[in-house]
């Protein structure tokens, strides 16, 4: 019992990180039908930011700042550089994007040092908030799932709910009459692509203290991101958050079960050792290859349903 209540909190906190992380591209893709590479190189520069700013004025006005900066800087992004791009097609794009990734890479770690940063929890998140027998569920976990909670309710009914919302849909669908209502639709995309980045920014914050602050942060979760938009559905918020929520719980359960197919024939009766065909690969513990099942994941869903859980584009 303590260990599958543990197992969903964390498994619920990592996959609503990974939701803040994924909901930014899925914004810019749905909205722009731009698949930014550099998408987690944002994520990265938004702990770094958050680092900075905390040790100068402390961690709750980082909150803020961090992802507003780097929003503006998404905004410079797409306006000085995307856009040139955007007309010769989606391969100079991905081009531009995935160069953009090293090179922001290689910048931190001009600026701040190939180390990790120590950036730490806020005292006021330390602690544990319960115990489930003897093991306890960290404050600035549960902080972690209300603000993906909290930003997923703002996104929804900003797209829903608003002017600004109807606007940046009907952009990407019928550019031309939007732009004849009096709406400058550059602008738009220019807005929505440095929302995207500050969503990014913000898993940063949140995420850069909860984990490690490094240069490798961006590589460690930027192919996690795709697995999840692929396996949501291309352009789905709702499928990102499903998507998101599943992986993580997944991968946290996995990691914790020391289970093998060898054990399991052993259970059955079956005389599994050494000699037995294929014994390496029937004794690997789930724990093991438990990186590889997002992956085997999206494959499957690749092949039985290309659009995703939720998704309307062909993937």
């Amino acid at each position: 019992m303590e260990f599958f209540v543990i197992s969903l909190l964390n498994g619920l906190s990592y996959g609503l990180l990974l939701f803040m992380l994924a909901s930014g591209l899925t914004l810019i893709f749905s909205m722009m039908g731009v698949l930014n590479f550099a998408h987690a190189s944002f994520y990265m520069i938004g702990a770094y930011l958050a680092y900075q700013i905390s040790t100068w004025i402390g961690y709750w006005p980082a909150l803020i700042l961090a992802p507003l900066l780097v929003g503006v800087l998404g905004a410079l992004v797409e306006r000085y550089g995307l856009r040139r791009v955007h007309k010769w097609g989606h391969v100079p794009e991905l081009l531009f994007t995935f160069g953009l990734a090293y090179i922001i890479v290689e910048l931190v770690q001009i600026i701040w040092g190939r180390a990790a940063v120590p950036y730490q929890v806020p005292p006021e998140l330390q602690g544990s908030l319960f115990t489930v027998f003897t093991t306890t569920f960290p404050v600035y976990r549960a902080f972690m799932m209300l603000v993906a909670v909290l930003m997923l309710a703002a996104i929804w009914l900003v797209l829903t709910r608003t002017r600004i919302g109807l606007v940046i849909q009907a952009s990407l669908t019928h550019p031309d009459t939007v732009e004849a209502l009096g709406h400058n639709v550059p602008r738009v995309f220019m807005l929505t692509f440095g929302g995207g980045c500050a969503l990014a920014g913000l898993a940063g914050v949140i995420g850069g203290n909860a984990y490690v602050t490094e240069p490798s942060m961006a590589a460690l979760v930027g192919a996690i991101i795709f697995v999840v938009v692929v396996v949501g559905g291309m352009g789905s918020l709702a499928g990102a958050f499903v998507a998101s929520v599943l992986i993580g719980l997944i991968q946290t359960f996995a990691i914790g079960i020391d289970w093998s197919p060898a054990a399991f024939l052993r259970d059955l009766g079956m005389a599994v050792g050494p000699e037995t065909p294929m014994y390496s690969v029937l004794s690997l513990k789930l724990s093991q290859v438990a990186p590889v099942l997002p992956y085997l994941l999206m494959v499957l869903i690749l092949i039985f349903r290309p659009r995703g859980l939720m998704g309307m584009r062909e993937t």
